[in-house]
């Protein structure tokens, strides 16, 4: 497994829409484990293959919970139901959050990393990392969504 380099606001990739996979394979699997240890090691709940360079419709969503990384291939959310308005940032726009409004809940069908057919129901915080993971996936950033007014830079802090 290794840390990927994330791609970061301006870069060009993150506004391309990304292709479809046809065949779940080892390779796949590999990205897959690179995208859960970049993702782990930024301390993101959510990340998709454009932001670590690639054009492929690949997510991995962690809620840091009993459940573990989940992996999908492929992904399409069937169903969205509700609004939530909810405080997000992202990986790809380093100490920037902002409000955005995103479904409630959504149901969405894709693989699983081995290639399996699978369907997800959610609700509160993994609808909110489907959605935003997805939207990359079509080249859709959450600053094209933010509420106006709400963005603001967090400063890092230094490390000493």
């Amino acid at each position: 497994m290794a840390i990927r380099i994330i791609r970061e606001e301006g870069d060009e990739i993150l506004r391309k829409k990304s292709k479809e996979v046809d065949e779940v394979n080892d390779k796949i699997r590999e990205i897959l484990d690179d995208m859960v240890e970049t993702m782990h090691h930024y301390n993101g709940v959510g990340l998709s293959a454009p932001q670590i360079g690639l054009l492929k419709r690949l997510v991995v969503i962690d809620l840091y919970d009993d459940k573990g990384p989940i992996k999908l291939v492929n992904p399409k959310i069937l169903k969205q139901e509700g609004e939530q308005e909810v405080e997000e940032g992202c990986l790809s726009f380093p100490n920037e959050f902002a409000k955005i409004i995103r479904p409630a809940k959504v149901t969405i069908e894709a693989l699983d990393e081995n290639g399996k057919k699978i369907k997800i129901k959610a609700d509160k915080l993994l609808a909110q990392a489907i959605a935003h993971e997805v939207d990359h996936l079509d080249g859709i950033l959450f600053v094209d969504k933010i509420i106006p007014g709400t963005l603001q830079y967090i400063e890092p802090e230094e490390n000493s």
